[in-house]
């Protein structure tokens, strides 16, 4: 029956990256899997791949009326929602004084404003449900400053807040609520960066130090996700996860 037999998740930004990893490692673990994207080309061909257990949504995760358009799919589609992965994100890069605020913004809207927007919605047809668990993807940036990134990593530090606030309204209802915190990890955001090689061959990109000595993949991120989702992380609330491969063990290169 796999770990999440006959449970119902959604994901967002599932149609790549993490999302996709994690979509398709919780459909081979028995879930019913709706994903939302912005992306519905690429959406729907992995839905339409994974066959009648999956299914698509379009989805901007900082409209909330497209939000209730999401809950009204999964719950029409598969009757019931136990997980939702709030994976979507983006990192737009420039530095403070030269950003546009109309970049800080948007940042915000889908890092943070998404995954409030994703929990307010949700919470109810989880309680509903029973209870579930509800998985934030914030970053390791989530946890430091970088320089160029100051909008991406103000959203990741918030969505900490969220989580934890988040865990302390909904533990009564049975809703368990994580965040985990990706480091360098090998999407369609790294391609092509340098990160894989600079770190194969120094154990460093950009003044970060990865002690595993490389990039991750997007499905062992996947796996931890996988793991809050389960019950066998029934207690395992309010708490952050790094996947980073050592990255924020230590103090960054001088």
């Amino acid at each position: 029956m796999g770990r999440l037999g006959g449970t119902t998740a959604i994901v967002t930004g599932g149609a790549g990256g993490i999302g996709e990893a994690t979509v398709r490692l919780f459909a081979a673990e028995g879930a019913n899997v709706l994903i939302a994207d912005l992306d519905e080309e690429r959406g729907r061909g992995l839905a339409d791949e994974l066959g009648p257990a999956a299914a698509f949504a379009a989805l901007d995760v900082a409209d909330e009326e497209a939000w209730a358009g999401v809950a009204r799919t999964a719950l029409e589609r598969f009757g019931s929602v136990g997980v939702l992965v709030n994976n979507a994100g983006g990192a737009p890069s420039g530095s403070i004084e030269q950003q546009p605020r109309s970049d800080y913004e948007r940042a915000v809207a889908v890092n943070q404003t998404g995954v409030w927007l994703g929990i307010r919605t949700l919470a109810p047809h989880l309680r509903a449900a029973g209870g579930g668990a509800i998985v934030n993807v914030s970053s390791a940036l989530g946890m430091l400053g970088a320089p160029g990134l100051a909008a991406y990593s103000a959203a990741k530090f918030a969505v900490r807040g969220i989580t934890r606030s988040a865990a302390l309204e909904l533990a009564g209802d049975g809703i368990r609520v994580n965040s985990v915190h990706p480091g360098l990890i090998d999407t369609a955001e790294t391609e092509g960066s340098g990160a894989a090689e600079a770190i194969a061959e120094t154990g460093e990109f950009a003044r970060i130090t990865v002690p595993l000595g490389r990039i991750g993949a997007a499905t062992e991120v996947a796996q931890l996700i996988l793991f809050l989702a389960s019950a066998e992380s029934s207690y395992c609330t309010g708490a952050e996860y790094l996947v980073d491969g050592g990255m924020l063990a230590g103090p960054p290169p001088a």
